[in-house]
């Protein structure tokens, strides 16, 4: 039986962000996390860096109970599983051996982000009343209507989990590592938490990025140069090409990030023999600093941990931000003060054969991942935890 009060909720769906009006969404998503904010989903549109060419049609959800606007959901309709970070592959490849398509798949979750946070944006009543199994339910009638074959909702935060959670439902967990700012003035209150040898190590490492004549400069949202931002976008670049792949953003989307949210917007460039070698790309929410794009042209010892991390933790430190989300994987991160975080996710898979095993994968994944946790956990640096 449907919960008293929702018997008429309905989830519609749109093909733009520009169908919901800007003011509906921001009272439900807020202006904190530069990853809701209503002005990133339109950079992405209005760059063509989210539309059905790319593989990214915009399918935004929208709820109604009795008619009226309860919430909204970032989704859109993939034709392929690049960008999201919780990787299917393997799903996809079994499918195609049976002769069945995976794709189209709707997907819930904000494009080339591997970050927690808010995917359910409801209205308090909606969140009160609403039930795990009546939530995947609509959404399973949902993909059907669509015409997907699966749905995913990847990475939502500790709310939304609460909301997920389900014995019957699949869900997936993954591994990260985020730094945590205690009280830290300086870079300096940080490393004098770790380990002597750690704290020797990475000043070694810094020592010998400043060697190598490499200085940084900041920039922060509408007072970065064009000629800085053009830079930047070469070393993003490069990071894909030289994997083989074209990058997901173009320039037009950072041209209008630094437009339309200059406030969450930081940069940092590295700089040897005056010329820019390197940079990387922040966004400041709330709470937390998301580490997001780097790239460079050519290869500098510790470049990457300097640029990426070490910038990034001095550049947390001076906004007065409680956390350092430095991106997916990397464990390399943990002798450098980052601690490992649980990440999630839940599927719903049409097919009941497919549902079965991918369900029997998920519970060994999860074992492990839980495993690799709790030994990332035993490593961290710092003395308290080490005796030093």
């Amino acid at each position: 039986m449907p919960e008293p009060g929702l018997q008429s909720l309905t989830i519609e769906t749109c093909q733009s962000i520009g169908d919901i009006p800007q003011a509906d969404w921001e009272k439900l998503a807020g202006r904190d996390n530069p990853f809701l904010r209503y002005e990133f989903f339109q950079a992405l549109e209005q760059s063509g860096c989210t539309r059905a060419e790319t593989g990214w049609q915009p399918c935004h959800l929208i709820f109604r109970t009795g008619g009226e606007l309860a919430g909204f959901a970032p989704a859109y309709l993939k034709s392929h599983s690049m960008g999201e970070y919780v990787f299917d592959w393997a799903w996809a490849d079994a499918y195609q051996r049976y002769g069945l398509d995976y794709y189209p798949k709707l997907l819930i979750a904000v494009p080339f982000t591997p970050s927690q946070g808010p995917r359910l944006l409801l209205n308090d009543t909606l969140r009160e009343q609403l039930r795990a199994q009546r939530l995947h339910d609509l959404l399973d009638t949902l993909i059907s209507h669509l015409g997907a074959h699966s749905w995913h909702l990847l990475f939502p935060d500790s709310a939304d989990q609460a909301l997920l959670q389900h014995d019957d439902q699949l869900h997936r967990i993954g591994c990260q590592f985020h730094w945590h700012n205690r009280r830290y003035k300086s870079f300096e209150d940080f490393l004098a938490e770790l380990t002597s040898r750690k704290r020797k190590s990475i000043r070694k490492e810094r020592r010998q990025v400043a060697e190598q004549g490499i200085t940084f400069a900041r920039f922060q949202g509408q007072d970065i140069p064009d000629h800085v931002l053009a830079a930047f976008y070469v070393f993003y670049q490069a990071t894909y090409l030289k994997r083989g792949q074209r990058p997901y953003l173009n320039k037009r989307f950072f041209e209008l990030v630094r437009e339309t949210l200059p406030e969450h917007l930081h940069l940092t460039m590295a700089i040897r023999d005056g010329e820019m070698i390197a940079g990387a790309l922040f966004l400041a929410g709330g709470e937390t600093l998301y580490g997001r794009y780097w790239g460079c042209i050519d290869e500098y010892n510790h470049l990457h941990f300097e640029t990426c991390y070490y910038q990034g933790i001095e550049l947390a430190i001076e906004l007065g931000l409680q956390h350092f989300d430095a991106g997916a994987q990397g464990e390399h991160k943990l002798v450098r003060g980052f601690e490992p975080v649980i990440t999630h996710s839940w599927h719903g898979i049409a097919h009941p054969g497919f549902r079965e095993a991918i369900e029997a994968f998920t519970e060994d994944e999860a074992e492990q991942v839980l495993g690799y946790f709790e030994e990332a956990g035993s490593l961290l640096p710092f003395r308290e935890q080490n005796g030093d």
